[in-house]
């Protein structure tokens, strides 16, 4: 069995257990161990960014000073956010000599970047395969036309992310075709669906949301597929009220990349958490014989 340290972050032990849920699904029925961080903290993502930046640095750091008096494994997060938050930590601390200095006095410990870190898409497409998932696949989910969207976190900026090509992204793609759905290709799939802004400035983030649920529409797109919480939850929370707001509908189903392969590695719907999702993908699901 793979081990790895897991940093789950705020979102999926909250609003998005499902996503929590779902991964730990798979990981378990691909043979991949998760143990989480001892006392991991909040990443500080946006807020702590915005706000103070030996704050920024020092939360994420936090984490990965009890990460790394485990065992040296390499840290696993699902979390878009959480991701960008600890690979730019590490960065700084690695290469910032005064900021690690800065961080030593206030955390008491010395850091210089030593842990790994990974986003779970990494870890199945490096460690996994995809022809490895293919096998394991108990039920293909052929006939689901599946739009993947990679947001603006998860693979840029590339010179920090390092994760697939921050331009034209496939790691979602070629998971969901391994496990037999058919990828969409589409205009918006890393665009920004305006999360940071969906309190303070709601209009843009609904002509935002609508402008990336129409491409996917228009694509022939059955559901989405995301890997960060904030855009899950912006683009399945805020689907009706865009459709109100523009007289248009939608009805696209906007799942977790984790909870679409656990479908397909036989997972039950109860390990996967879909009935947490505004816009039900049930009736979609069994319209393609998949529950």
């Amino acid at each position: 069995m793979k081990r790895y340290l897991y940093y789950p972050g705020c979102s999926l032990h909250s609003t998005s257990r499902e996503y929590d849920l779902s991964a730990r699904t798979v990981c378990q029925r691909l043979g991949i161990g998760l143990e989480e961080i001892p006392d991991w903290v909040c990443c500080g993502a946006t807020p702590a960014h915005v706000t103070d930046h030996l704050l920024a640095v020092a939360l994420p750091v936090k984490s990965l000073i009890s990460a790394g008096k485990v065992d040296g494994r390499d840290v696993v997060t699902c979390c878009a956010a959480c991701f960008g938050r600890l690979k730019a930590a590490n960065q700084e601390m690695a290469e910032d000599v005064e900021i690690r200095a800065q961080v030593k006095q206030l955390l008491g410990e010395e850091y210089r970047g030593e842990v790994r870190v990974r986003h779970l898409l990494e870890v199945l497409l490096e460690d996994v395969g995809l022809q490895e998932l293919g096998l394991r696949a108990e039920r293909k989910i052929s006939g689901l036309a599946v739009a993947s969207y990679y947001g603006c976190l998860l693979v840029r900026p590339p010179k920090l992310m390092r994760f697939d090509d921050p331009e034209r992204p496939r790691s979602m793609d070629d998971l969901m075709q391994a496990v037999g759905a058919r990828a969409v290709g589409w205009a918006y799939n890393i665009e920004c669906c305006g999360a940071s802004l969906s309190l303070t400035r709601t209009e843009i983030v609904l002509r935002l949301c609508r402008d990336i649920l129409a491409d996917a529409k228009a694509r022939g797109a059955d559901c989405l597929a995301v890997a960060c919480p904030l855009c899950q939850s912006n683009l399945d929370l805020r689907q009706a009220e865009v459709e109100k707001a523009y007289g248009v509908r939608f009805g696209l189903p906007v799942l977790y990349f984790t909870q679409l392969l656990g479908l397909a590695l036989g997972a039950g719907l109860g390990e996967l958490g879909l009935d947490r999702l505004l816009v039900d993908p049930i009736p979609l699901l069994r319209s393609k014989g998949l529950v």
